[in-house]
């Protein structure tokens, strides 16, 4: 599967945009503010029915217009072409297409197009709290499982109707116990399924993760990813009424899957605290890779890969190692930004694969080479 036409308005900075891809590589190349960025987040908007940067709509609607609209063009497995569109009207319902027919439910697309984006906010994974290493493993296992999906979903609407209870039960100093052992039941039911997953799903990434770090580096260092969950040593069960008091007296569900978080190491260090930032960043872009690879396994076709602005603090001999790694045929369709075009044209005189340079310079894109 490949994008093959995008066409924007009053998208972010662009009024009106319609771009013609390479199967292979497109390069965005220009200063930064250009709307490089932009791009990449139009392209992500088509498979995840939201901006990686920004999660309120509106907010991604050109100042002076009353509506956005991003449409994509995909060539697809069957070798025929499927039209993705996403229109945002301020004050109205975002709506999703696809072929002319309205989703009703976006969490419906996910996975249709399976992409992974690499950026430099990536760090954050490393450096920030759980909730971000959840989000990221959710987001991942949602692509390829609509199972997962769907648990998800559910475990975190009773999740909220449980706070609910909790802060009702708190005000009114009343007790609905009936209301909330069923709650239970339904919390434990779908979080059982979600830690069973996302258990599995690390213990068949790791090793996919190690290889992929190891030829990013050259060297033979061990990185893992560890799953912190209450779960692994004890039942939801017993963890859900051993916190009821403290629940209680928060408000919140204090315990759960919700609460679960990803652990990462070099040489059994913490990345966080020992990694260098060269470490960091190799270990982030070794995640991404392996999360492409991982997901072009089982759904047997390759995912769209978004490279945004990832080579500023990398050498030469290291960008140049990625791009050799995703011009090899297990990759498919790879989209980039940087500020420097010398630094891009040099790789293309080594690396022979087709590819198109885009300049954008205000909101404005020019396609300049096709190779």
């Amino acid at each position: 599967m490949f994008l093959k036409k995008l066409t924007l308005s009053g998208f972010k900075n662009y009024d009106e945009a319609e771009l013609n891809f390479s199967d292979k590589i497109n390069c965005f190349v220009g200063n930064n503010g250009a709307g490089k960025t932009n791009v990449l987040d139009a392209i992500y908007y088509l498979s995840f029915c939201k901006s990686y940067f920004n999660s309120i709509d509106s907010q991604n609607i050109n100042h002076d217009g009353e509506f956005f609209a991003v449409h994509g063009i995909y060539n697809n497995q069957e070798n025929s072409a499927d039209k993705v569109s996403c229109i945002q009207k301020r004050n109205h319902k975002k709506v999703f297409k696809l072929n002319s027919k309205v989703y009703g439910r976006l969490a419906d697309h996910i996975g249709t197009i399976p992409l992974v984006m690499i950026s430099p906010y990536d760090r954050d994974l490393i450096n920030d709290g759980s909730e971000l290493r959840r989000k990221y493993i959710d987001g991942v296992i949602s692509q390829f499982d609509k199972v997962y999906l769907n648990e998800l979903l559910n475990y975190n609407k009773t999740l909220q109707h449980r706070n609910s209870l909790l802060k009702q039960m708190f005000d009114s100093g009343n007790g609905d116990q009936t209301t909330l052992e069923i709650l239970d039941e339904k919390l434990v039911l779908h979080g059982r399924i979600i830690y069973d997953k996302r258990k599995t799903f690390l213990e068949d990434f790791n090793p996919l993760f190690e290889e992929l770090y190891g030829i990013l580096v050259g060297a033979k260092e061990t990185v893992r990813i560890t799953y912190e969950s209450q779960l692994n040593d004890n039942d939801f069960h017993d963890i859900l009424k051993e916190s009821y008091n403290r629940d209680r007296v928060l408000r919140y569900t204090s315990s759960g899957i919700h609460k679960d978080d990803l652990t990462f190491t070099i040489n059994d260090y913490p990345v966080k605290k020992f990694g260098s930032q060269g470490q960091q960043k190799s270990f982030v872009i070794a995640i991404k890779l392996a999360q492409f690879e991982f997901t072009r396994r089982i759904k047997n076709f390759k995912p769209i890969l978004l490279f945004d602005d990832i080579f500023d603090k990398l050498d030469d001999s290291r960008v140049m190692q990625i791009i050799q790694l995703v011009s090899e045929n297990n990759f498919g369709q790879v989209f980039i930004t940087d500020t420097q075009r010398h630094r891009i044209e040099k790789i293309f005189k080594i690396v022979s694969i087709d590819h198109k340079i885009f300049t954008v310079v205000e909101g404005s894109i020019d396609s300049n080479i096709s190779v």
